[in-house]
């Protein structure tokens, strides 16, 4: 993967130091090493050491370039749904069953190793590197960076809570208009899995949701859920502390009657883009497995669900 970034010097940030300069364009120390032993930075034209002072006029340029893919994600040629794509990052629309992460039982099965396969059918080396996080049989939206530079920054807007996502989720029973769940989250005695609301010991984690239908002849509602927190599991175990649980949920309500996955999807992502700054919204309609829980009525939100 090869990515050129070229910065004119203004007036503004005249007299900082190449490697001050990086940083306040979100380069971490890490990436700015790893560029410089390359020989990636050169200021118009000429290779630079990052203690250097930039002038007013001149062009720094940063070419970043990965010759090797990541070696322990296999290519698998399995679906890959791109929502949209530039020189910096992916998003993605994950079916379910699909998880994120290779991992013990599951080597070529995995979004990584979909993302993998679409670079070497390219001839792209690409390391791979997804930004939020999805659980093996939830759907929806996902980013992935294409290069170190666009990961450090996008990873560092998602530790900061700058990576908007809103989930649609079917729920059992009528749940109320709207609320907002603040119930800690903890791991369940005895279980590396498992996760429970936890008042004692648990870790902070918030949750607002809003009713957008009910369906009365399947006892279930669709509710849209923004998380202020990203515990593991967080909606899923909100829910059912709440009374309205996900049908199809394996671990905290295998009721199969009505899905056979948890009845979770990741809809909308909103985000600035980690190079330009431009401001970024996708929306991901609801897949087959769960539009039983619409009518064939128009939505009264002027929602494209």
């Amino acid at each position: 993967m090869i990515r050129d970034l070229y910065y004119p010097i203004g007036p503004e940030d005249a007299g900082l130091t190449i490697e001050q300069f990086l940083k306040s364009r979100g380069c971490s120390k890490h990436v700015i090493i790893q560029t410089r032993d390359a020989g990636g930075i050169t200021v118009d034209g000429a290779h630079a050491i990052t203690p250097q002072r930039l002038n007013q006029g001149e062009t720094l340029h940063l070419h970043l370039e990965e010759s090797e893919s990541s070696p322990g994600v296999v290519p698998s040629p399995l679906p890959l749904s791109i929502v949209y794509e530039d020189e910096d990052l992916l998003v993605v629309n994950k079916p379910a069953d699909m998880p994120i992460h290779p991992s013990q039982g599951n080597f070529y099965n995995t979004l990584g190793n979909a993302a993998a396969y679409y670079f070497q059918q390219k001839g792209i080396p690409y390391v791979y590197r997804v930004i939020n996080r999805l659980d093996r049989d939830t759907t929806g939206l996902l980013i992935l960076a294409k290069h170190g530079l666009s990961g450090c920054i996008l990873s560092r807007m998602s530790a900061e809570r700058q990576i908007h996502r809103e989930y649609l989720a079917i729920a059992s029973g009528k749940v109320e208009e709207s609320g907002t769940i603040e119930a800690p989250i903890g791991r369940a005695a005895q279980s590396a899995i498992l996760r429970c609301v936890d008042p004692e010991h648990g870790d902070r984690a918030c949750t607002h949701y809003r009713r957008l239908l009910y369906r009365e002849d399947f006892d279930c509602s669709l509710v849209s859920l923004k998380l202020e927190t990203g515990r593991t599991h967080q909606i899923r175990v909100h829910m059912k502390h709440i009374g309205h649980p996900l049908p199809g949920d394996f671990l905290y309500h295998p009721d199969y009657s009505q899905m056979k996955r948890q009845a979770l999807h990741s809809h909308r992502l909103d985000f600035s883009h980690p190079i330009t700054g431009e401001e970024m919204h996708f929306t991901a309609p609801l897949p087959e497995d769960m539009r039983w829980i619409l009518t064939s009525s128009a939505d009264p939100w002027g929602n494209d669900f």
